[in-house]
């Protein structure tokens, strides 16, 4: 980049999660010299147009990955594939290479710096400027949270990579220094961006900035928490200063969120509609999000996992941890009808189950819109006999993100995908003063029952909580159990789950030694070949257990909770750099 500037032009311009038209249509230079450009504020938003490649791009289907484009949904207790999850079986190893910290690897982190020693070069006024600052920085405390998730120490490194790459020859700091400078990124980002109502559309703007240092906040004051005296822990830190951070920019988001806020979801299937829009132009709830288009970018595939099982399926945990419409657990629960079928298990249930899994009941839509005046395909049984990368691994199938439109089952689709919503905003508040033990009924007002209400279930009444025997934490309050449930529900099958299970340290509560389970298999004898159903396991109980013959799984997962919580660095990079030391138990 010292002769000729590359700024990667064309993939910034092209894979812009949501741009105008004519930006989208644009015909980009593939090079541009050092000496023709940082001349105006043009220039600036054309470099870090490149950043916003950064969020996931390659679409496979709703829930399949998280917001860094991993399985984070169904490589935890929510959702499972027809193979065994190595991470969560503890079988993964150390690379030769590659791995997440080879140097290709912090080549965004080199653009973005770039940027940052090079951008008052325009000669312009600080207010033209600003907001671009503000989205590099933005884009810096993305890139490195992606990396502190995977890692966990890191090397901190705020000037351009020079090509042997010398920086990253030191020593890793603590995670807790980290997330320091994440945080003050964060802080001027919050500072030079404009506010919603005064940004670019599709942009990343303040309150964007906010909901994303919310979210790593409360991802590493729990992971301090919950970690503390463990290898993965940081000394003499308790995770309450970041606590108290997401609570405070949380607070301040819903206080003043400048047209964002959530969305209405009317009806039975309001919720579901909220997943499967093409155009997220005017929703308030939708804070960002990437659009698909055929021409500019060829759509995605989508489609192909929505329509069947895509060789994942729900998992019977999570199916039992939804609650019944009273607001109570279906432990005991009179209104609890029992899981014998689909149809079952979703009455009288918190209506978000039914919009989030395919069930039998004549409203589930597979096809609609169809040639010719085609009558509407609906669902009526899982697809147990599709080849193994379209079967459903537990029969309970997710609706939530399916666009039946016929147009959008075609060779491309457009859904678009959701990347920030303010629903998250009001989980961080609560479970951040729910950690910090000061969780009333107000903040339960201003937050959960919002949700709650938006779908017809019961509030949340602090002082009179239902004791649940099946409490995923029974050593924790009443109140932290309430709310991770009310997190894990409303962003079931998003992609949030296993980062949620690793900064509470909860795999030994959750994984360690646990077997998945699935819907009972007998409801669909007589309505599927004998010879599908029989490829799938069940216990004894009946309900399907996927990898109930695979010797691996023979006692459950094998998580190892002294090593699995972070990656392992490649074995390369550590012959380059013994200083940088591998993580526990590797």
């Amino acid at each position: 980049m010292r002769n000729k500037l590359y700024l990667l032009i064309l993939a910034g311009l092209t894979t812009l999660a949501a741009c105008k038209k004519d930006f989208l249509n644009e015909t980009p230079e593939t090079s541009i010299s050092e000496a023709e450009f940082w001349k105006t504020p043009n220039d600036l938003q054309l470099y870090v147009n490149n950043f916003y490649s950064t969020f996931p791009s390659t679409i496979g289907g709703f829930g399949t990955i998280g917001p860094y484009g991993l399985d984070a949904d169904q490589g935890s207790d929510n959702m499972i594939t027809m193979s065994v999850d190595g991470p969560l079986n503890g079988t993964r190893v150390v690379p030769g290479s590659g791995g997440g910290w080879a140097p290709g690897d912090w080549s965004m982190l080199r653009n973005i710096n770039y940027f940052m020693v090079n951008y008052n070069k325009v000669n312009a006024a600080w207010d033209n400027q600003k907001s671009y600052v503000g989205e590099a920085l933005f884009f810096r405390a993305w890139f490195y949270f992606g990396k502190l998730r995977q890692f966990g120490d890191l090397p901190w490194i705020n000037t351009p990579l020079n090509p042997v790459l010398d920086q990253l020859k030191g020593a890793r700091l603590s995670r807790a220094v980290i997330v320091d400078s994440i945080m003050n990124d964060l802080d001027k980002a919050v500072n030079y961006l404009p506010s919603k109502g005064k940004a670019q559309p599709s942009r990343v703007n303040k309150q964007i900035a906010q909901l994303l240092q919310a979210r790593i906040a409360l991802f590493e004051g729990t992971w301090e928490k919950y970690h503390a005296n463990t290898p993965f822990g940081v000394s003499g830190a308790d995770g309450t200063k970041f606590l108290q951070k997401a609570a405070t920019v949380t607070k301040d988001l819903i206080d003043n969120p400048d047209g964002n806020g959530l969305a209405a979801t009317p009806g039975t299937d309001g919720y579901w509609k909220l997943f499967n829009q093409s155009n997220y132009n005017g929703n308030p709830e939708i804070m960002l999000w990437r659009q698909f288009d055929l021409n500019a970018n060829g759509g995605h595939y989508w489609h192909r996992y929505t329509n069947t099982g895509a060789g994942r399926g729900i998992t019977k945990n999570l199916i039992d941890y939804y609650l019944c419409t009273d607001g109570k657990p279906i432990t005991g629960n009179p209104l609890y009808q029992g899981d014998a079928n689909l149809l079952n298990v979703v009455k009288n249930r918190d209506p978000r189950m039914l919009q989030t899994l395919y069930v039998n009941d004549g409203n589930h839509i597979v096809t609609n819109n169809r040639p010719n005046g085609a009558a509407a395909a609906i669902f009526e049984v899982p697809t147990f006999t599709s080849p193994n990368e379209q079967k459903p691994a537990t029969g309970y199938q997710v609706y939530k993100g399916h666009n039946p439109d016929y147009t959008q089952q075609q060779d491309r689709g457009t859904t678009g995908y959701i990347i920030f919503r303010f629903a998250e905003a009001l989980l961080i508040y609560a479970e951040a003063k729910a950690e910090l033990g000061t969780f009333s009924q107000a903040d339960a007002d201003l937050s959960l029952n919002k949700l709650r209400s938006r779908v017809g279930m019961p509030n949340l009444m602090v002082g009179g909580i239902v004791n649940d025997p099946k409490w995923e934490f029974p050593t924790l309050s009443p109140v932290i159990n309430e709310v991770r449930r009310e997190r894990r529900i409303e962003l079931a099958c998003e992609g949030y789950r296993r980062d949620d299970v690793y900064r509470w340290a909860a795999a030994d509560e959750l994984l360690v030694g646990w077997k998945p389970k699935g819907a009972i298999l007998s409801q669909w004898t007589g309505l599927v070949p004998a010879a599908s159903l029989a490829t799938y396991p069940v216990d004894a109980n009946g309900y399907i257990e996927l990898f109930k013959n695979i010797p691996a799984m023979a006692s459950g997962y094998q998580f190892n909770v002294l090593r699995d919580y972070l990656a392992p660095i490649a074995i390369d990079q550590m012959s380059l750099n013994p200083d940088i030391k591998q993580n526990p138990g590797w």
